[in-house]
């Protein structure tokens, strides 16, 4: 697996990073809808002032749909990218004001507490025992009863399953609009960088470290998302 500097140099090439916003339509199946989800799930316990911690908000596409769903919601959103931080003000233009941005790990977010919190396309990036360490400070910087939305890549791993799923993630973006070559280079990527666990697994890991009641709400090829609570 890479180390986190590799992948951190992805997100901070300006190039790479101008052209982020093409890329999760193309790779995510419903992805706005993800963020529109997401919404409702927090906005179900948050107040309509609610403070809202997003981990890994760089490029700022879902800070600007929550925003533009909860327009007394605040934000501190937390990227170890400054580039995708500085797309993340860009993308929420108006809204910016609203969004107190932090360059790192979860070790940068504030204290808290918070209302809510999500974290989006994410904690694939992290080895088990980093994705449990940073799902327990989320869960020390929340409410009571909290919400908190997590949807990352998780998908079946035996060795037949995992192709025909990794070939399916492929196979969605090419239907989407994205370049064969590069989404063969994608799914490549993909299978030789991400830590991808079962669904069953990350489930478990996020009940290790301390939420509640983790439900299922978004399946979508070779994505899902929980909800649960602090």
């Amino acid at each position: 697996m890479p180390q986190m500097s590799e992948i951190l140099d992805r997100f901070s090439d300006p190039e790479a990073v101008a052209q982020y916003a093409e890329g999760p339509p193309r790779y995510v199946p419903g992805f706005a809808d993800l963020h529109r989800m997401a919404a409702v799930l927090m906005a179900e316990r948050a107040p309509a002032d609610a403070r809202v911690l997003v981990l890994g908000a760089g490029g700022g596409l879902e800070l600007r749909a929550f925003a533009d769903a909860q327009p007394g919601w605040r934000f501190d959103g937390v990227d170890p990218s400054a580039e995708m931080l500085r797309l993340a003000v860009r993308t929420l233009g108006p809204h910016a004001p609203r969004a107190h941005l932090h360059e790192g790990y979860i070790e940068a977010a504030p204290d808290g507490p918070f209302d809510a919190a999500t974290c989006l396309l994410t904690l694939h990036f992290l080895a088990p025992d980093e994705r449990l360490r940073t799902l327990r400070e989320i869960r020390r910087r929340l409410r009571p009863g909290a919400p908190f939305v997590v949807a990352h890549s998780s998908f079946p791993q035996g060795e037949d399953e995992r192709a025909a799923w990794l070939r399916r993630y492929a196979d969605f973006a090419v239907a989407s609009g994205a370049d064969p070559a590069q989404a063969e280079n994608a799914r490549a990527a993909v299978s030789a960088h991400l830590n991808i666990l079962e669904p069953e697994h990350d489930a478990a890991i996020l009940r290790e470290a301390g939420f509640s009641d983790v439900t299922p709400f978004y399946a979508a090829f070779t994505w899902r998302g929980w909800v649960a609570y602090a």
